[in-house]
C-alpha cells in the first residue's frame, strides 16, 4: 500500500473516527452516496470517483448506491446537480466544488434536508467536513524544486486554473517560493487555463507568442501540464522545463522519458482522499462528530530520479 494512504489513515484515526469497516447492518439506513467532480476528463477525478465507489462498498456494504457525475467546471450545472441529488434522496454528497465560495447556497440547501456534504480535493463553503491534499505545500514543493534547478534566476510562467481553493493555494505556495529568489521574474498568471489538457495547450500556445523566452513553467495540475508540453513540442520550444501537481500516470510516464521537458509533479492520493471522505461522511451520517472537520493529506515531490519506483495513486 502506498505510504500516503497509510499516513492518511493514521490521520483519520487521530481524529477519533472509527477505523473498522461498517457492516451492512450498521449502515442499513444509508442508501445512496453522490459524487460530483469538476471534470471526468481529468484522470484524477476518475480515480477519485472509483475510490469513493470502492470505499462505499467496503465500509457501508454492497447495497449502497454510488452515483458519480461531472460538472464540467460549470457552477450552474453543479448547482442543479446538487438540487437533483436532494430530490433523489442522496444521503452523503462527496463534493469537488467548481467554485469554493459560490457553491455555498446549494450546499446549505442540501444540508438543510439532512444530507451530509463532504468537500473533497477543494474546500466548499458550508460543507459538513473537508478532505484535501495539502495544496499550499504542493505548490511550495514544486516551485522550490524549480527555483533550485534554475539556480535562483530566470523567467517563470504559472499556468493558473479555476477559482477553487486547491488552485488558489497551490499558486500561493508556488509564488511564495519563487518570489523568495530575487533573480526570478514571475510572468503574469491571472488567466484561467481551465485545469484541462485543452486549456493548457491553448494557454501555453498563447504565452509562447507573448514570451520569446521562458525558463520554467508551473501548472496547477497534470492535465494542464500535458497540454503545455504538447504546445511546446509543436512550437519547437526546448528552453524551459515543467513542474506540476497530481502525480498522474501520464505525468510519471513523461518524467521517465529521456530528455523530457517534464521535470516534476507533486503526487496526490485520490484513492486515499476518497476513502477518508467516505469514512468521514458515514461517521457524520451516523451522528458522530469528528475532532477535526478539515484533513489536509500529505503530498510528495516526484522527480525523474524517483519515477522508476513510483506505482502511483495508492495502487
Amino acid at each position: 500500500m502506498w505510504p500516503l494512504l497509510r499516513r492518511g489513515r493514521l490521520l483519520l484515526q487521530a481524529l477519533s473516527l472509527a477505523a473498522t469497516a461498517f457492516t451492512a447492518a450498521e449502515a442499513r439506513d444509508l442508501r445512496a452516496i453522490g459524487v460530483l467532480v469538476g471534470d471526468l476528463g481529468n484522470p484524477f477525478f476518475v480515480e477519485l470517483g472509483k475510490g469513493v465507489e470502492a470505499a462505499a462498498r467496503e465500509l457501508a456494504g454492497p447495497d449502497v448506491g454510488v452515483t458519480v457525475r461531472s460538472s464540467g467546471y460549470d457552477l450552474d450545472r453543479q448547482t442543479a446537480q446538487i438540487d437533483e441529488f436532494v430530490k433523489d434522496g442522496i444521503d452523503i454528497l462527496i463534493l469537488n466544488a467548481v467554485d469554493t465560495t459560490k457553491i455555498e447556497p446549494a450546499v446549505l440547501r442540501a444540508r438543510a434536508t439532512g444530507m451530509v456534504v463532504v468537500a473533497t480535493d477543494v474546500k466548499a463553503a458550508g460543507a459538513s467536513a473537508t478532505v484535501t491534499s495539502d495544496n499550499r505545500q504542493a505548490g511550495k514543493l514544486a516551485c522550490r524544486y524549480m527555483a533550485e534547478r534554475l539556480g535562483g534566476k530566470g523567467e517563470v510562467l504559472i499556468l493558473n486554473g479555476p477559482p477553487v481553493s486547491s488552485v488558489i493555494e497551490r499558486v500561493a505556495g508556488c509564488r511564495s517560493e519563487l518570489t523568495a529568489s530575487v533573480g526570478i521574474t514571475l510572468l503574469p498568471d491571472d488567466e484561467d487555463c481551465g485545469g484541462s489538457l485543452d486549456g493548457g495547450l491553448a494557454c501555453m500556445t498563447a504565452m509562447m507568442v507573448k514570451h520569446p523566452h521562458i525558463d520554467g513553467v508551473f501548472t496547477i495540475n497534470d492535465p494542464t501540464a500535458t497540454g503545455a508540453n504538447i504546445a511546446a513540442d509543436r512550437a519547437g520550444r526546448k528552453e524551459f522545463f515543467i513542474a506540476s501537481v497530481d502525480g498522474s500516470p501520464v505525468a510519471v510516464d513523461l518524467l521517465r522519458e529521456p530528455g523530457t521537458r517534464f521535470a516534476a509533479t507533486v503526487a496526490q492520493n485520490p484513492r486515499g482522499m476518497a476513502e477518508l471522505a467516505v469514512q468521514m461522511g458515514i461517521a457524520l451520517f451516523k451522528g458522530e462528530k469528528p475532532a477535526e472537520t478539515l484533513i489536509e493529506m500529505p503530498v510528495t515531490l516526484m522527480t525523474a530520479d524517483k519515477a522508476k519506483d513510483y506505482t502511483g495513486w495508492g495502487r
